[in-house]
């Protein structure tokens, strides 16, 4: 079949063929949707509107997965979804300021229990990286958030972020000098 195949919704699918779809889409799920909501938390800073964003990612990706299935070439998808993600939580920047926003310091507390010391010195670490993340420019905050926080490599995040990946791999290195500055760790320590 061509053509019509490509813009068919997977309700409209056959019985059969959707259910594979769905077989396959669950596998596709539980292998990235940590990173999806560690991405979308990371750009947007609260558990909430993380898990929305999630979400959002997940339902637009099902609705164009069998497609885009077709079109990777055996590629990964996780640049894919990543991408999604990235254009929910630019929106989700652009809509922002109609919103009332919830502080680092309202978060959710860690589930896990920690030494007390501990936990104090990872917030107050974690609330300076994020407070010096937003001074990084969009490209470059997205960047370290993908190599770091997801653990991508620089062909996958050039593919998320539409780049070369020499663009990407400067993209990266001026990220971290600037993220560095800002902290004030440029004295060679890190």
């Amino acid at each position: 079949m061509s053509g019509p195949e490509e813009n068919v919704e997977p309700a409209e699918m056959a019985p059969a063929a959707k259910a594979e779809l769905d077989r396959a889409f669950e596998t596709f799920y539980r292998e990235h949707l940590r990173d999806v909501y560690s991405y979308a938390y990371y750009r947007v800073g609260n558990h909430h509107d993380a898990e929305d964003l999630t979400e959002q990612a997940f339902l637009q990706a099902y609705r164009h997965f069998d497609r885009a299935r077709r079109e990777s070439a055996g590629r990964p998808l996780r640049p894919w979804l990543i991408r999604i993600a990235h254009n929910l939580a630019s929106n989700y920047y652009r809509d922002r300021s109609r919103r009332p926003q919830t502080s680092l310091e309202n978060a959710d507390p860690i589930a896990t229990r920690h030494d007390t010391e501990d936990l104090v010195a990872g917030r107050e670490e974690l609330r300076q990286v994020m407070a010096n993340l937003d001074a990084l420019s969009d490209d470059r905050r997205e960047a370290l958030i993908m190599r770091f926080a997801l653990g991508m490599d620089n062909r996958e995040i050039a593919r998320a972020l539409g780049r070369s990946d020499g663009a990407t791999k400067v993209l990266i290195h001026r990220a971290i000098k600037q993220l560095q500055d800002e902290m004030g760790g440029d004295d060679g320590d890190g």
